[in-house]
């Protein structure tokens, strides 16, 4: 007996999800006029019976598109920032018609590879990740052909759309800012093995740096402090004198930088000048408020969304990473050297 041709047979040829393969031999929209054309061949080739007017035999109505989120628990944890991104993809996702599926991924199961259930079994549209797991996860979730796309994240061996904030250019205002003030020696303080936005700040430093003349003394380059009250205080004691101005990748970096520097004897920005990244609510609460980096969190969160619909309608086109631009937001932290 011969078997029937399903859609969902048709969607795993083409490693495409059953609702495109739906929207395409159903005559909907949802899908571009190249793949729909892809589409139909295959289920001609295959052996599916439907009707180019746009009635397939039978025919259920296609479902709305469902996206998963996915994203590390320490990510989730970081209600600040990740989570105004989180809440901006709902809002986006809803406007276009979409249902939302989200799952955090555990540190054990990043290392055991271990894929939620809707992955495996291929029972979402696309997925949206946010910030970085593991390369290994990263690659096993981009294995399954789902179309995906990274937020605040991208490596050489993830070969997926992503949406990133422009980190050396940024880093590079920043510290152009202090050399406005006057600043000559500046430090550095962050963790560049936590993550790729990390180290690309530090060359944003550098970059201005190298063109301004700037000094950046090696005792201030703090690249490998952990995100830590103490750590961050005990690694800035012996170095906190050797420069005028610091800057950090992040505004808990910033707190704690700034925070630290008091409880070693100086004044912020009397003595020294703190820059972090973010513009999060502990740049604000800092005391002094924190000069600081504002990401548009919301412009992300579209931005992720309507790559990620593009994706789904055309699987062929060229892998695309966008740089967004930030802006520095200017508060009590920062100001002329005194020394």
């Amino acid at each position: 007996m011969k078997t029937k041709v399903t859609m969902q047979a048709i969607a795993d040829r083409l490693n495409l999800s059953k609702n495109s393969v739906s929207q395409a031999l159903t005559g909907k929209a949802g899908v571009s006029d190249e793949t729909r054309q892809l589409i139909q061949q295959t289920a001609e080739e295959m052996g599916y019976t439907y009707s180019r007017r746009g009635q397939a035999a039978p025919a259920p109505e296609p479902a709305a598109r469902t996206i998963a989120l996915l994203a590390s628990d320490f990510a989730f944890s970081k209600k600040g920032f990740f989570g105004d991104i989180y809440l901006s993809i709902d809002r986006e996702l809803k406007r276009s018609g979409c249902e939302l599926v989200i799952q955090s991924v555990s540190p054990r199961e990043a290392e055991a590879l271990d894929l939620p259930a809707f992955l495996e079994q291929k029972t979402v549209d696309g997925v949206l990740i946010l910030s970085h797991i593991t390369n290994d996860y990263l690659k096993a979730v981009l294995g399954t052909g789902i179309p995906a796309v990274l937020i605040d994240h991208h490596h050489p061996e993830l070969a997926a759309d992503s949406i990133l904030t422009n980190n050396r250019f940024s880093a590079y205002e920043a510290v152009r800012h202090l050399h406005g003030l006057g600043h000559r020696r500046i430090g550095f303080v962050g963790s560049i093995d936590f993550s790729p936005s990390y180290y690309e700040r530090l060359e944003g430093v550098r970059m201005a740096a190298w063109e301004l003349g700037l000094e950046l003394p090696e005792a201030c380059l703090l690249t490998d402090a952990a995100e830590d009250s103490d750590e961050v205080r005990r690694r800035l004691e012996p170095a906190a004198r050797l420069a005028t101005a610091w800057f950090c990748v992040n505004d808990g970096y910033g707190f704690m930088t700034s925070s630290a520097l008091q409880q070693l004897g100086l004044s912020v920005p009397g003595d020294a000048s703190v820059v972090s990244f973010d513009n999060g609510y502990l740049s604000r609460l800092a005391t002094p408020p924190i000069t600081t980096i504002d990401v548009d969190l919301p412009l992300y969160a579209s931005c992720a969304v309507e790559q990620l619909l593009r994706r789904l309608d055309d699987p062929a086109r060229p892998v695309t990473e966008t740089l967004l631009s930030t802006r520095l937001i200017e508060r009590e932290s920062t100001a002329p050297p005194a020394r």
